[in-house]
């Protein structure tokens, strides 16, 4: 095999803690995983979700690049519906002004909250109704070096710093739909397996079969987003990954919380519809020693293609959440030089 690994994080808040806690949190694994070797850190954003605290990626990013030295920093994703594709060109510049060559401009299609919040996001767009992502995508390409054609209402405006590429755009998605478009456009693709119990290898196949050669990217560079616990024992790991079941199942009933202890949540009593909402996440998600999930991992990136397996671990414990990522690191035996036992023997 031949895969990276890489780390998404969404600041998690863990129940009995509080935002602020999650945001430093952010910055002391970010310096962890530079050391270890992980060749990417993406911030999520989200927003009006109490156990989640990156609402605001493109701060995060400047952040954690500067605590770190070796790993690629970016968006996983910002949500382009909330952002005017101006205001986006311009912070990317500025980010890669300030982090030359380190920054990465995930795009995702979908708002990342519920409609009541999407519509406080973007009020000005709110009663538009329609999707409007090919419209924005497509002057967001305009403002990073396209341009505008003749007599558009936008053709004398500059994004700025104007002496700065954009950094590298990855879509981000779990159809065909983003797969193709990212392919045909030559950009990067991350699939959200974390999320999304939708098989990832059609959608993966789709990119691979429909790329075109850009300047950002000579040949097909596909992220697969997957949720990961690595433990010392399987054991553990049923343990720790019982507290996102909780909370999976309490925001998919519409009442989203912290992060609850796994004690909290072994000792919940589900209801028979609430248990099949609680397994259907833990089917998405990998958790086990690191024997166990190295092995998983290889088999999803073998059966995708998937060129990167970007890890998100989201435990109620932070010490829990640094060591889930140094067994991981163990476990492919990556260093910060970039290599892997995969991929010396792939």
């Amino acid at each position: 095999m031949n895969f990276g690994l890489s780390v998404l994080d969404v600041s998690p808040v863990s129940a009995g803690s509080n935002s602020s806690r999650a945001l430093r949190n952010t910055l002391d694994l970010a310096r962890l995983v530079d050391g270890l070797g992980y060749k990417r850190y993406w911030l999520a954003e989200h927003h009006n979700l109490r156990m989640i605290a990156s609402s605001a990626p493109e701060v995060m990013i400047g952040h954690v690049a500067s605590v770190t030295e070796n790993v690629r920093v970016g968006a996983g994703g910002i949500m382009l519906p909330n952002h005017a594709p101006l205001k986006v060109v311009e912070t990317f510049r500025v980010l890669e002004a300030l982090h030359p060559g380190r920054i990465d401009l995930g795009i995702g299609r979908a708002p990342g909250t519920d409609p009541v919040t999407a519509s406080a996001l973007r009020r000005p767009q709110a009663a538009a109704g329609a999707d409007e992502f090919p419209q924005q995508f497509a002057e967001l390409l305009a403002y990073a070096g396209e341009g505008f054609p003749e007599g558009h209402p936008f053709q004398s405006v500059g994004a700025m710093p104007d002496d700065v590429d954009l950094p590298p755009i990855w879509l981000l998605g779990s159809s065909g739909y983003s797969a193709r478009a990212a392919g045909e456009m030559g950009l990067g693709y991350a699939f959200a397996a974390h999320f999304s119990p939708t098989d990832p290898a059609p959608a993966m196949r789709a990119y691979n079969e429909s790329f075109e050669p850009s300047p950002a990217f000579e040949r097909p560079s596909a992220i697969l987003a997957v949720a990961v616990i690595c433990a010392e024992t399987d054991g553990r790991a049923r343990e720790l990954g019982s507290s996102m079941e909780l909370a999976w199942v309490r925001m998919r009933s519409g009442n989203p919380g912290p992060l609850p202890s796994p004690e909290e949540a072994m000792g919940y009593p589900y209801t028979p519809a609430e248990r099949r909402l609680a397994e259907a996440y833990r089917s998405m998600q990998i958790a086990g020693d690191p024997d166990g999930v190295r092995a998983r991992i290889e088999e999803l990136a073998g059966r995708t293609g998937a060129d990167e397996i970007m890890v998100t671990t989201n435990v109620y414990g932070h010490a829990e959440r640094l060591r889930s990522y140094e067994l991981l690191a163990e476990a492919f035996e990556i260093s910060p030089a970039g290599t892997s036992a995969t991929r010396r023997t792939g």
